[in-house]
């Protein structure tokens, strides 16, 4: 069986003690701590910037790609209207005899955000020039 005595009044002489200057370093007063969740928020908050900078400047560099890819001779866009029962072949067989219709209709396709090669009498398609 164990024991335990109280007195009343009694302080350890832990406490009685003056903080010691050699001691803790940690317990200065407005020395900033982060734990590592803070660590990873502010990390966060300061690679923020960066990233969307990163993304501004990769979003952006589409547009001269794809205005350097058009820029050959001859290069440039000729307006269509689609005629009654006209199809995509067609189009571009009439557009460019010479080059493989496939690939010409790939590229109105391309051209005009076109989920399907379904056209509608009355359309106005974008062609590229034969040049």
């Amino acid at each position: 069986m164990s024991a335990v005595i109280v007195i009343p009044g009694y302080r350890s002489q832990a406490s009685l003690r003056a903080p010691d200057s050699t001691g803790d370093r940690d317990a200065r007063p407005g020395r900033l701590r982060l734990t590592r969740r803070g660590r990873v928020v502010f990390t966060s908050l300061a690679a923020i910037p960066l990233v969307v900078w990163a993304l501004v400047a990769v979003l952006s560099a589409g547009g001269a790609a794809a205005d350097a890819e058009g820029a050959g001779v001859g290069a440039g866009l000729a307006y269509v209207t689609v005629d009654a029962g006209a199809s995509l072949w067609e189009i571009a067989m009439a557009v460019d005899p010479s080059a493989d219709p496939r690939v010409v209709i790939d590229e109105i396709v391309r051209l005009n955000g076109l989920d399907d090669a379904v056209i509608e009498p009355g359309q106005r398609l974008a062609v590229p020039n034969a040049g």
